[in-house]
């Protein structure tokens, strides 16, 4: 399974800067995270799902939530 980032970026019109600015979390380290190859074992890691909420604005659950509905890749 595989979590396709880009496009919930794209649909919430975020850039990997505006989610570093507005989470207060590296930009280097969120592009590094948000760009690597995903395995089934490690799709996505807490901090990246805590900075996706931040920017948003949203609670972590909410985030996963939508992401698991709309942007799980099988």
């Amino acid at each position: 399974m595989r979590i396709d980032i880009k496009h919930y970026l794209d649909v919430n019109h975020l850039t990997i800067y505006q989610v570093s600015k507005r989470s207060g979390y590296g930009y280097t380290t969120l592009h590094k995270s948000f760009n690597k190859e995903q395995t089934s074992a490690t799709p996505l890691n807490l901090r990246d799902l805590d900075a996706l909420a931040r920017a948003r604005h949203r609670k972590m659950w909410e985030v996963l939530k939508e992401l698991e509905e709309h942007y799980l890749e099988r």
